[in-house]
């Protein structure tokens, strides 16, 4: 057994061992002694359901057929899930295939898969190994009696997408309040009527211009292409001669609605290149919502239907009016602010200027000077007023404060009499001392020092003066 090989491969029925006794070459244990094949199997491989389903997926994802199949048929029961995803059964009279679409897928479909309904789908075929359910992914549907249409529909769309016509980078904005509109339609269908209509209510001041054109039936594309060529041309005429402003600015290409090979003009090549290619931005109209050709991708702005397309490229005249009256209110607003602050500037400039006059200065001041005469007259009358009837009062007063300080005064003296009479030098010597003074200088002696012997004294008693002399200073 090589080592890749499993250990549970059963063996060939030629592999058993030739020894009757069941042991194999040297007398060894017979291979597989542990792991009987069962009865009636020869060399077969038991895989598991998982290997199974995985080798079916490859095999079906190796097949170049099966990833980009269309496939026609009738649809069976149709169930969406919570999360959007569309599943149905696809069959016919002998063989049903189970279909997935999901959900990012189908809501941009303008067409939705209903039991009983005869559709062709495109998709990949492929295995959902958890339910070994062989399924069809499909990524878009169209009614039945149209997939020979819808497969050129894809190509062409695949390989102008590719070229880069459909890219978002080159659309142009549209206007927004167009002078004149082009209308490239038919003159005899009813839609010129309903663009006009629209055009003429929503805004008024629109001029527009007619470029007829077949857009149904054979030539009907060239048709198309040349009007919008035509169109283009006049345009360039009109800038050149200087009237561009009256030229148009925005062309609107229309046409009702009906069935995938009604509006199949608008799904040609030169039709596309030739929208691509317009001088001023292109709104495409045509159909109804759930029509797509590929002039809508093409075009600058797509429009559900030709009277959308008319409401797109022109203002709500409602709403302009709206606008213009809100913008009105407001600017009368601000105006009658700018008026009263100008007006009160102006009468403080007045005022101003009426100050500065000299004739208003003069007065002024006059005024300012009568004023403070006026008021130095009061206080001076004030005070004078108060200054004598403090006068009268302190005349009134005046005798008894006299009186009054008069005997304060006679008080003190008497007083100071009385103290001086006790401290005055004539009382202490009535209390027995004596005033001792030197003859010679009339000093007073304080000690005994001052008068050494023989120093004539003269002492002074309360009753009058002793002459002595001095023995000079006592012992003790």
């Amino acid at each position: 057994m090589s080592p890749t090989e499993p250990d549970w491969l059963l063996p060939a029925w030629d592999s058993a061992p030739a020894d009757p006794s069941g042991r194999g070459p040297g007398g060894g244990s017979p291979r597989h002694s542990e792991r009987r094949p069962p009865s009636g199997t020869f060399g077969l491989r038991v895989r598991t359901v998982t290997e199974v389903s995985r080798a079916i997926r490859d095999r079906v994802r190796s097949d170049e057929g099966l990833r980009d199949v269309w496939v026609e048929g009738e649809v069976g029961r149709v169930t969406v899930s919570t999360a959007g995803h569309a599943y149905f059964t696809l069959k016919d009279a002998r063989a049903a295939l189970q279909c997935v679409w999901f959900r990012d897928d189908r809501v941009r479909s303008p067409f939705q898969p209903t039991a009983g309904h005869q559709v062709v789908v495109n998709g990949r075929v492929d295995l959902f190994e958890p339910q070994g359910a062989l399924q069809v992914y499909v990524t878009s549907l169209q009614p039945a009696g149209v997939g020979n249409l819808a497969l050129q529909f894809e190509e062409l769309k695949a390989r102008l997408a590719a070229e880069g016509l459909f890219d978002a980078a080159r659309k142009r904005p549209l206007p927004s309040r167009p002078r004149t509109v082009a209308v490239v339609t038919s003159p005899t269908g009813a839609v010129w009527h309903d663009v006009v209509t629209v055009l003429e209510r929503r805004w008024p001041l629109v001029r527009v211009v007619l470029v007829p054109c077949k857009v149904q039936g054979d030539g009907a594309p060239r048709s198309i292409s040349r009007a919008l060529d035509a169109l283009g041309r006049w345009i360039d005429g009109e800038h050149a001669a200087g009237r561009g402003d009256d030229a148009p600015s925005i062309t609107i290409l229309a046409r009702g609605g009906g069935s995938l090979e009604d509006l199949w003009s608008f799904n040609d090549e030169v039709v596309v290149r030739a929208v691509v290619a317009h001088r001023v931005p292109v709104v495409c109209g045509v159909g109804h919502e759930v029509d797509v050709t590929l002039a809508d991708f093409a075009a600058d702005v797509r429009a559900p239907t030709p009277s959308a397309a008319a409401e797109l490229v022109v203002p709500d005249r409602a709403e302009v009016l709206g606008v213009l009256r809100g913008v009105g209110a407001r600017a009368r607003v601000a105006a009658q602010r700018v008026v009263i602050t100008a007006q009160r500037d102006l009468d403080a400039e007045r005022r101003t200027l009426a100050l500065l006059e000299p004739r208003s200065q003069l007065a002024a001041s006059r005024e300012r000077a009568g004023l403070l005469l006026d008021r130095a007259a009061r206080a001076v009358a004030v005070r004078l007023d108060g200054d004598g009837r403090a006068l009268e009062r302190l005349g009134d007063r005046g005798p008894a404060v006299l009186n009054a300080r008069l005997d304060a005064s006679r008080g003190g003296l008497r007083a100071a009499a009385a103290s001086l009479a006790v401290l005055g030098p004539a009382a202490t010597l009535h209390r027995g001392y004596a005033i001792v003074r030197s003859t010679d200088d009339g000093a007073i002696l304080r000690h005994p020092g001052s008068a050494p012997a023989g120093t004539p004294l003269r002492i002074a008693l309360a009753g009058g003066a002793l002459a002595a002399t001095s023995d000079g200073p006592a012992d003790g």
